[in-house]
């Protein structure tokens, strides 16, 4: 059955790769993201592609605008939404600006929040909806220089089990995916702002930060990401619901 799909911070780096896997299975995404132009040029490749996408613009910390998405998008009904968009930041505590610590939160734990709110009236109508979050290695773990990264990812393992209890009656699903590093745009800033922090080369903070703690010493791909969303989804994964999905090398079994 095909799905709509709508998937924030969709037109690049993890949020592309998952609506690409996605788009593939027949199913029409919405790409979402504050930056229009993106947006649109990322719908207009999939279709290239031969697969079913439209573009939306939307600033998932606006709640007037997110509120009025569901209208917005008028007879296109979400049945998934996926709460991809976000940002880093890596800094000192001391010297971490407020109003970015405060933009981190409002973006990847405050949108998903206010997305939720707008589109799971229409999912309990149908009695049906899946709603992915896309944690990070980061919502079980910390790293230094990542405050404010660490508290959102964190944040949206207990906003999940939240929303599942509030969602028991009906066919509605929220679970969070957990990846460990992603070989993304975002990444490849954070191995320069990290060489930086703590005055090693780019090539230590590869090998020394991000996969040392993985036993399997790989990047997460965007195909595993897309597997699992799949998965979740599926009339198989109906009653997983509040759970952390953790696709992290061996990283969290140390």
């Amino acid at each position: 059955m095909a799905l709509n799909i709508f998937i924030t911070g969709g037109a690049s780096g993890i949020g592309y790769g998952i609506a690409e896997s996605l788009a593939s299975e027949g199913h029409h995404l919405i790409i979402a993201d504050i930056n229009l132009d993106a947006a649109e040029s990322a719908a207009q490749k999939l279709k290239d592609e031969g697969h079913s996408a439209q573009a939306i613009e939307v600033n998932v910390c606006d709640a007037k605008q997110v509120a009025a998405l569901p209208e917005k998008l008028g007879d296109v009904k979400v049945d998934v939404l996926i709460n991809n968009a976000g940002i880093q930041h890596v800094s000192k505590i001391e010297d971490f600006p407020p109003e970015k610590w405060q933009q981190l939160i409002n973006i990847m734990l405050v949108g998903p929040a206010l997305l939720t709110q707008a589109f799971l009236p229409g999912m309990r109508e149908k009695d049906f909806g899946r709603i992915i979050n896309i944690g990070s290695i980061h919502s079980l773990v910390a790293s230094p220089f990542k405050s404010a990264y660490v508290a959102a990812k964190h944040g949206l393992l207990g906003f999940a089990k939240t929303i599942a209890l509030e969602t028991g009656d009906c066919n509605v699903t929220i679970n969070t995916v957990c990846p460990a590093y992603v070989k993304t745009p975002l990444v490849e800033k954070q191995i320069a702002d990290q060489a930086r922090e703590n005055g090693i080369s780019e090539e230590e903070v590869i090998n020394e930060i991000m996969l040392k703690p993985m036993p399997k010493k790989a990047f997460i791909t965007f195909e595993e990401l897309g597997a699992t969303t799949k998965f979740l989804m599926s009339d198989g994964a109906r009653n997983i619901t509040g759970q952390t999905m953790v696709l992290d090398g061996g990283w969290v079994a140390r």
